[in-house]
């Protein structure tokens, strides 16, 4: 069994618990001890009126669609500083709230995927990357180039890079990369960096994952696997956007579909 941190799905889901006991309560005894039909003690009136919209809320965020934040520059630039995501939570199966154990398994993640899980060094933080690396392959980062199963993954440069989030200090050039049997995406190098290099085979269960912006995401290069147990789910589609420098919204970047 994982272990049990109180984040914001789990002060929710003892909120539900908390107002749904006083609501059945409620509804099997003290209603009926009631006789002058007067309303009940506001206790009991907060847990009728908010139990029904935080099961719903817990439903929705636990098996169907949970929003995440974008608060770094490694998934540059096909995600940026601001950006708010989607996150399918059913696409590789239906997990139990808090304690995250798979009951229900629907699907395995994919080469290419887009995913927010539970960073492994401390299950606390929630990561997103890119799934690069799948159980069995021998990943290799050498030289600013990936390997996969020994096989060179094609870059097309696309010159230098100067879009949102751009390094100030560093040139950046951008790229895309068509991973096999998996999407093209672009990624980005910094000129004169190199990010870390690695060479492993993923074992069974886990995943290997990269950041876009390849020379500055700490990533399965530096930290290691992912195991299958700490995922969350698939990002699929930006549902805001705010350039917090300025509290501009991006509005070109509303509904963005993520691949």
């Amino acid at each position: 069994m994982n272990n049990v941190h109180m984040d914001f799905e789990a002060w929710l889901a003892i909120a539900t618990i908390v107002t749904g006991i006083v609501w059945l309560l409620d509804r099997l005894w003290w209603s009926r001890n009631r006789s002058d039909g007067r309303e009940g003690n506001w206790a009991i009136e907060l847990s009728r009126s908010f139990f029904p919209v935080l099961l719903a809320v817990l439903v929705l965020r636990a098996f169907v669609f949970e929003p995440f934040r974008i608060p770094s520059k490694s998934m540059v630039p096909t995600l940026l500083v601001g950006d708010f995501v989607l996150v399918n939570k059913f696409t590789y199966g239906l997990r139990a709230p808090v304690f995250h154990t798979k009951f229900l398994d629907l699907g395995e993640p994919e080469r290419g995927d887009i995913v927010v899980f539970r960073y492994p060094p401390d299950p606390t933080k929630d990561y997103i990357k890119r799934v690069i690396g799948l159980p069995g392959d021998q990943i290799t980062y050498r030289d600013e180039h990936l390997y996969i199963n020994g096989e060179r993954v094609p870059l097309k440069d696309l010159g230098i890079y100067d879009g949102p989030d751009a390094d100030v200090f560093d040139t950046m050039r951008q790229f895309i990369e068509q991973l096999p049997d998996g999407p093209a995406h672009p990624v980005l190098q910094v000129t004169g960096r190199r990010g870390p290099e690695v060479s492993v085979t993923v074992p069974d269960n886990k995943y290997f994952a990269m950041g876009d912006n390849r020379d500055n995401s700490a990533d399965s290069r530096v930290w290691g696997f992912v195991p299958e147990a700490n995922f969350v789910g698939k990002a699929f589609m930006i549902w805001m956007s705010v350039d917090f420098s300025d509290f501009d919204v991006r509005w070109s970047r509303i509904g963005h579909l993520l691949h």
